[in-house]
Order: structure tokens, then C-alpha cells, then sequence
């Protein structure tokens, strides 16, 4: 049988060779490769005028313009098989149909997956295996479709009996049921990853509205994507029912928490209580917000430590924002002068200092204090404001305090020392105290 189909696809081709119409078919290929060559040159230009930067973005257009050509191809090809079927024989034509479609389904399939599961524009080693099982797959489709084995392979495929439980299920029904949860899990995920890049270039959208969109977007299609998986097995969905029923009663012993910090999480997008770059502080965590994801959130510290914080925490507990309405923060620096101190020519001297560091914002304005009269002198407080907090506050305030010190260098002003009358006491002896002497 496959020496006979195989044998019959030279002969007819040996035939349309012999014959003067050969040249049509040959013709036809070449417009058709030429056209699917120059249409998809103008159509790469369009999907790179935007230069995209990020990893990702380059990754997929990179990819779909090799779907492109082949794509194109086949189109063409189609177009040349249906004008030219009407007057002769088009054996090559037909040849040249599955190699080209399957060359088109493999670098399709490179497309979704790139744009599925790369991550900045990078191919793991699972996915190059992935992407090297599935191009064999495919042409090995196309050698059982030449040599006509197909039926004879679903055939055997279907003889093959595996029993199930108290079921009997074939091999082959089996191998559709994977394929079809694959194909559409990771249409779905396709999808949703397309969403997310389409969201995250709105400039208008606030950022945590678009994460909370592609979430609820890709919680969709994911479910869908089950939903239509299951029927395509032939699961009846009422049996969901039963599993919706053990799925509440799990939520209502075990996974509250983990329940309540997925729901925090969409009510922490929704409310834009937070956005990613914010400086927050939660019990004993402060730092940067790098991630909101569905269960938590990320923050990393200025010293470079991350930390994963429930959701549920940021709801339940008082949140610090230094950054919800305004980014600028204020930080003080305290010294304390000798009483003697002239406080109308040294303040003025230590605000035009404090205002000369780098970093210290000039609207508002720094300012110094008399904050109190000590037990050692008079106690003085310099604030200023930064606008940039999530650069670190420890260098501008040694900064700070280096501009000071100048200050206090050059116009010689006293910081006094703890000063303490210290009295013995003994039994028959006079009290007398001993008093440190004065600088």
C-alpha cells in the first residue's frame, strides 16, 4: 500500500516532467515563493517600525516574522493550485502543499510557545527540547501522510485498549484528550500573555489597573480554556459540581488564608492602595514594591533583600506609603550647641548649608529649629526634604551632616559636652561636691 501511493506520486510527477505544462507548475512556485518573500519583507517592516525594546517584544516579532513567509506560501500556493487546476495537472504544486503547511505549523507553534513561556526574551533548554520534539512530531506527520500510513497508524492507535478504573479507554483517545488540553492551555496562555503586552502600552491606564486586568484575563481563559478541554474529552462538566462542592469545603478548613490573600490582592490592585516602585513600610518590612502578584507581594529592602509579604498583611495591617501621593520625604539631624551660641546667625548658616547637598529638595525649602532648651545646651533640629527616597536616605544624610560639620569647623561654635556634679558621700565627713571644671 505505501510503495504503491509512494510509486504513484513519482509516476504522476514523472509525468507533468515530461509534459510542456510542466512549466506552468514550475512557474507558478517560483511567483508564488517570490510574492510570499516580498510581502512578507513589507510586512516585517511594519511590525519593526515600533523598535520594541523590551526582550520579549523583540522575541515576538522576530518569531512571527519567520511564521511570515511560510504562512504566505501556502496562501499563494492555494491560489496557484485552484487557477492553474482548471487547465492541466498540478502534481507539484500538491507536493509542495504539506512541506510547505507543516514548515508553517512549525515555526507557528515556535511563535505561541516563545511568546507563551519565554521569559526577557530568553529560550530555556525545556523549551528548545520542546520546540525540537514537536518539529520532529510534525514531520513525521508529513512522512506518514506521504506514504499513506495515517489510517493504518490510527487504527493501530485505537486497537491498543488500556483499562481505567472499571473502564476500558484506547490509546488513541487518550493521546487526543493531551493533545487537546495542551493545544488549548496554551492557546489560553498565548493569549493571556498577548493581553498582558497589549495592556502594559496603554500610557493612560494606571499601572495597577493593568495587572489587574491581565490577572482576571488570564483567569479566564484559563478557565475557558478547561472548559472547552474537558468537553472536547467528553467529561461531562455536571461532574464539576461535585468538585466545586470538595473545592468549598477545602477553602472553608484549610486554605483561608491562602483564599483571603488572593482576594487581598485584587483589592489591592482595584483600590490603588499601592503600585509597584511605592516605598512602604509593613510590621518590620520597609523597601521598594517590585511585584503585585495574586498572593503577594514583593518588596526589596535598601539593602538589597527581598521580601515576600502576604497580601492579607497589606489589608489586614497598617501600611506606611512614603510614596502614595508624594514621593518627597522629610529627614531631620539633631545637635546641640552651648548656650552661648548667637542662634540668629548660626541657623541661617546651617539652612544655606543644608540646601547646597545634593539631592535635598529645594521647594520645600530646609529649615533648622530651637527645639528645646537641654540640661546641656540648646538642642537644634535641620530637616529637608528629598525627593527621591527610593535612592537611599544613609549617603544624603552623612552628606548633610558633612556640610554641618563644615560649618562648625569654620565659624568655631561650641557643642558642649555632658556636664554632672557628682557628690561623695561618706559617714562623719563634710558633703562636699566635686564639680568637673568648665572648658
Amino acid at each position: 500500500m505505501t510503495a504503491q501511493i509512494i510509486t504513484t506520486l513519482i509516476s504522476d510527477l514523472a509525468d507533468d516532467f515530461r509534459a510542456p505544462q510542466f512549466l506552468w507548475q514550475v512557474g507558478t512556485v517560483v511567483v508564488c515563493f517570490l510574492l510570499a518573500w516580498q510581502l512578507s519583507r513589507v510586512l516585517r517592516r511594519l511590525f519593526s517600525q515600533g523598535e520594541p525594546t523590551h526582550g520579549v517584544m523583540r522575541l515576538g516579532v522576530e518569531s512571527f516574522s519567520r511564521v511570515l513567509s511560510p504562512a504566505l506560501n501556502m496562501v499563494f500556493l492555494l491560489i496557484g493550485e485552484a487557477i492553474l487546476g482548471r487547465w492541466q495537472h498540478t502534481h507539484l504544486l500538491t507536493l509542495l502543499f504539506p512541506i510547505i503547511g507543516s514548515l508553517a505549523i512549525i515555526r507557528f507553534g515556535f511563535y505561541v510557545v516563545r511568546k507563551t513561556f519565554s521569559r526577557d526574551g530568553q529560550i530555556g533548554n525545556f523549551l528548545a527540547i520542546f520546540e525540537k520534539l514537536f518539529a520532529g512530531l510534525v514531520w513525521v506527520g508529513v512522512v506518514l501522510h506521504f506514504t499513506g500510513l495515517w489510517p493504518d497508524v490510527f487504527q493501530a492507535l485505537d486497537d491498543i485498549v488500556l483499562p481505567i478504573g472499571k473502564n476500558k479507554v484506547s490509546l488513541l483517545n487518550i493521546l487526543q484528550a493531551s493533545i487537546s488540553v495542551v493545544l488549548t492551555m496554551v492557546i489560553a496562555l498565548w493569549a493571556s500573555a498577548a493581553l498582558e503586552a497589549r495592556l502594559m502600552l496603554l500610557p493612560s491606564m494606571h499601572s495597577s489597573l493593568k495587572v489587574v486586568l491581565s490577572r482576571v484575563g488570564r483567569a479566564l481563559l484559563i478557565l475557558v480554556a478547561i472548559l472547552v478541554s474537558l468537553t472536547f474529552v467528553g467529561i461531562d462538566l455536571t461532574v464539576l459540581s461535585v468538585f466545586g462542592g470538595a473545592l468549598g469545603v477545602g477553602l472553608g478548613f484549610g486554605l483561608q488564608k491562602i483564599t483571603s490573600s488572593y482576594v487581598s490582592g485584587f483589592i489591592i490592585l482595584l483600590d490603588r492602595s499601592m503600585s509597584i516602585g511605592d516605598m512602604i513600610t509593613v510590621d518590620k518590612f520597609n523597601g521598594t514594591v517590585t511585584q503585585i502578584n495574586t498572593r503577594y507581594t514583593v518588596l526589596k529592602g535598601f539593602d538589597g533583600a527581598e521580601s515576600v509579604i502576604p497580601n492579607e498583611m497589606l489589608v489586614s495591617s497598617p501600611v506606611q506609603n512614603f510614596s502614595l501621593t508624594d514621593r518627597s520625604v522629610v529627614m531631620t539631624t539633631d545637635l546641640i550647641v552651648s548656650y552661648q551660641t548667637d542662634l540668629e546667625a548660626i541657623l541661617p548658616l546651617l539652612i544655606e548649608a543644608t540646601a547646597k547637598v545634593d539631592r535635598v529638595a529645594q521647594d520645600p525649602a530646609p529649615a533648622a529649629y530651637l527645639m528645646k532648651f537641654g540640661a546641656d545646651g540648646l538642642e537644634l533640629r535641620v530637616a529637608f526634604w528629598i525627593p527621591d527616597p527610593e535612592n537611599g536616605r544613609t549617603g544624603v544624610l552623612s552628606n548633610v551632616n558633612r556640610a554641618l560639620w563644615q560649618v562648625i569647623q569654620e565659624h568655631k561654635i561650641d557643642l558642649p559636652y555632658p556636664q554632672r556634679v557628682v557628690t561623695l558621700v561618706s559617714p562623719g565627713a563634710t558633703n562636699t561636691p566635686i564639680v568637673p571644671p568648665v572648658r
